[in-house]
This record gives structure tokens, sequence and C-alpha cells, in this order.
């Protein structure tokens, strides 16, 4: 199960910083992450501020 970025992102850039799997882009708006890329590990929830970040 990947993880997604939902509509609370604000575009910091710390989850894609922070992701090992350099599975996260900046998209329109918001960062994106590519499943196909994802790990699952999770780093992207533990560092994102705003709670965006999250298991699908």
């Amino acid at each position: 199960m990947a993880y997604v970025i939902d509509d609370q992102c604000v575009a910091c850039g710390t989850c894609a910083d922070e992701c090992p799997a350099e599975a996260i882009a900046e998209g329109d708006g918001k960062y994106v992450i590519d499943a196909d890329k994802c790990l699952d590990c999770g780093t992207c929830e533990s560092v994102c501020p705003t709670g965006a970040a999250h298991a699908e």
C-alpha cells in the first residue's frame, strides 16, 4: 500500500527531502508520491508538518 499526499500539503518539500526512495516530487500545488517507487516506509508521514502524507 503506497502512501499519498492529500490537499493539506503546503508544498514545503520536507517529505521529498527525506524520502529514501526519491518517490516524491513537486506537483501542481502540492507534492505527489510515485506509488511505483514508494517503499511504504512511512518516512514522509513522520516528517510532514501538516499530516498530509499518510497510508492510502
